[in-house]
């Protein structure tokens, strides 16, 4: 479950009714810092996982994914080096961030605005309130096939991650507060003393 989730950081024919892709575009354009709650839902052959915690972004190429439950493990990014810190394990590792996050959902939220640029957008349609978008790399990647967000009120409500090993992730966001001021000492990261680091 613990790499499901380091994994993390690290589509059908509808027709194209334009609602999910502008709230997406004006989710991003309007979307300088974003917090919010999480639960994770990983379901696939044989396995349902749950994993809950929160998030805080700041554009472009900022990052802090925190998950409290069932394990704690600290994500933070701060545009270069990516560290992810298991409490469990008292083990940090420490990656190019570029590197690591490639085309991921946590590239795409924290990224550019030139999101068209590298990314295949389409519209999925509606379930509920929620309008639904996909999202597919233009280059290669070969950590999911597919990334899907859905959108109530131009607010980023869920996404959806269908990855290579035939597991779904599911990602309910709540509490989101857009633009909201955040500590900058939140994107930085010093690893505790006595905590093997190890660099890939």
């Amino acid at each position: 479950m613990k790499k499901i989730l380091l994994t993390l950081l690290l589509a059908s024919s509808l027709p194209l009714h334009a609602a999910a892709l502008p709230q997406f575009k004006a989710f991003i354009a309007g979307t300088k810092t974003l917090a919010a709650d999480f639960t994770q839902t990983v379901s696939g052959k044989q396995r349902h996982e749950t994993a809950s915690g929160s998030m805080e972004i700041q554009r472009p190429g900022k990052l802090r994914w925190t998950y409290s439950k069932p394990f704690e493990q600290l994500i933070v990014g701060d545009g270069k080096t990516l560290w992810l810190y298991d409490k469990e394990l008292a083990q940090i590792t420490r990656r190019n961030q570029a590197g690591a996050l490639g085309n991921s959902p946590a590239a795409l939220l924290a990224g550019s605005n030139a999101i068209e640029r590298d990314y295949q957008l389409r519209e999925m349609g509606k379930t509920g309130d929620v309008e639904w978008l996909a999202a597919s790399p233009k280059k290669a990647d070969n950590t999911f096939e597919s990334i899907k967000m859905g959108f109530t009120n131009n607010q980023l409500v869920e996404m959806e991650l269908a990855d290579s090993f035939g597991n779904l992730t599911r990602i309910q966001f709540k509490n989101l507060k857009r633009n909201a001021s955040i500590p900058a000492t939140h994107f930085k990261f010093t690893p505790p003393a006595g905590v093997d680091v190890v660099s890939e």
